[in-house]
């Protein structure tokens, strides 16, 4: 059992190691996706740009996807409706599986079973216990798992995660983020398209482990809005922030969690809640309060980690990433006006006069650089080539997914929960 990050990382370290000892310095890694919808594209395109990286064959479910996938690569790529095909062939070494959330853990065990590196779409798990199971397969697997979730290793995050550590910002207490939106298509409303059916879509194995229920192309293309394969705003939005909150502070996972909202307007049959506000307990001693709103297209919070002696700031840049500005504690009076209100006249005429002539110094904000950093695909490839760390390890997918369920547990049962992240045992209070 790990006990903590050190052990986690090294963990990975040897994982990683162990896997790419097949792997020359120039050879390529043969990809096979396993989804190719919304975020399997989007994948399968930042993949198709990393060097060394070939699409050599790809799955889904729909027959649209399929016809678009081969747009996209070659016209003759080998595809199927089957997933055990792909994990069957023996030029694939590594699968980007990027499906429904209820999939996840039973792809990624065959996966690994059949001897190859996987990249796993965020949340890594639909459930908690999923997750310890996953964890602790992967760490005696002798393969890759990198859970897709990149705001942990950014450049940014990186920075700030040096910042913090030199003690600029003080005792850290509080950090505020939030994601809004007011779109159908930020509400997961993805238009159904004209030719689904069960005769281009198989209904049967999208449903899978899931409980039984007649065929829905709107279930199939915005899965995303019901229990049984998501975890709503939880897991589709709050992971990037979780996932930030551990890489950049020296924390594991929260210990316990309190959450309020509701579904307020998207009522077409959904489960899950458009409006979502979380607060997560850490230790050693502060919190975070995270939100979604997909009723309001104000830009959601900047990132902001709150000290005694300051605060910083991740503020979007026009290049479309995070610039990081730390905004310092003003110099406090030495005497205080408003306290010292109800005294007798003398008396605090007196001790007003020990300010002399003091007068705030207002300190300027400090903006930070940050280095380039390899994007989330390509350290994927890296590490399994080479054995070079993870960019978010099983243990640390765990982290950010199983918080976002606890969250979505306290949602549901209007109680306050907590856990042990090591066991993955969940209590009430």
């Amino acid at each position: 059992m790990t006990t903590g990050i050190s052990i986690t990382r090294r963990g990975a370290l040897l994982t990683a190691a162990a896997a790419s000892t097949a792997f020359a310095a120039n050879d390529k890694i043969n990809i096979a996706p396993i989804g190719v919808g919304i975020r399997g594209t989007q994948l399968l395109e930042n993949f198709k740009k990393v060097a060394g990286a070939e699409i050599v064959a790809a799955c889904d479910i729909y027959d649209g996807h399929l016809t678009a996938v081969r747009e996209a690569t070659r016209a003759d790529l080998p595809v199927t409706r089957d997933y055990q095909e792909i994990l069957a062939r023996k030029d694939v070494d590594a699968v980007v599986i990027a499906v429904p959330d209820h999939w996840h853990l039973k792809m990624a065990l065959d996966a690994l079973a059949a001897g190859k590196h996987v990249y796993l779409e965020k949340p890594m798990t639909w459930s908690i216990e999923q997750g310890v199971e996953l964890r602790r397969v992967v760490e005696k697997s002798g393969k890759v798992l990198q859970v897709g979730s990149s705001a942990g290793s950014s450049a940014a995050a990186v920075k700030a995660r040096e910042i913090i550590k030199s003690g600029v910002l003080g005792q850290v207490n509080m950090i505020r983020m939030s994601n809004n939106r007011n779109s159908a298509e930020g509400a997961w409303v993805y238009p159904v398209p004209p030719d689904a059916s069960p005769t281009t879509i198989d209904w049967a194995r999208f449903i899978g482990p899931a409980p039984k229920r007649a065929f829905d192309p709107k279930v199939f293309f915005r899965w995303r809005c019901w229990w049984e394969y998501s975890g709503g705003v939880a897991t589709d939005l709050f992971v990037h922030l979780l996932t930030l909150t551990h890489g950049v502070m020296p924390v594991k996972a929260p210990k316990s969690v309190v959450s309020l909202g509701g579904l307020y307007r998207w009522k077409d049959g959904r489960t899950v809640p458009d409006v979502m506000n979380s607060i997560f307990e850490y230790e050693p001693g502060f919190v975070v309060d995270m939100y979604v709103n997909l009723n309001n297209g104000r830009p959601g919070q900047p990132v902001t980690i709150m000290g005694t002696e300051g605060s910083l700031v991740f503020e979007s840049s026009r290049g479309g990433g995070s610039k990081l500005v730390f905004y310092p504690e003003n110099e406090p009076s030495p005497v205080q006006r408003y306290g010292s209100l109800g005294w007798p006249a003398e008396m605090r005429e007196q001790y007003l006069k020990k300010a002399g002539d003091w007068r705030p110094s207002p300190k300027k904000p400090v903006e930070y650089s940050t280095d380039p950093a390899m994007n989330h695909q390509e350290k994927f490839i890296e590490a399994v080539r080479t054995g070079k760390p993870l960019a978010e390890t099983a243990a640390e997918g765990l982290a950010a997914c199983g918080a976002a369920h606890l969250a979505n547990m306290a949602y549901r049962k209007g109680r306050r929960m907590s856990w042990d992240y090591e066991t993955g045992k969940v209590t009430e209070g």
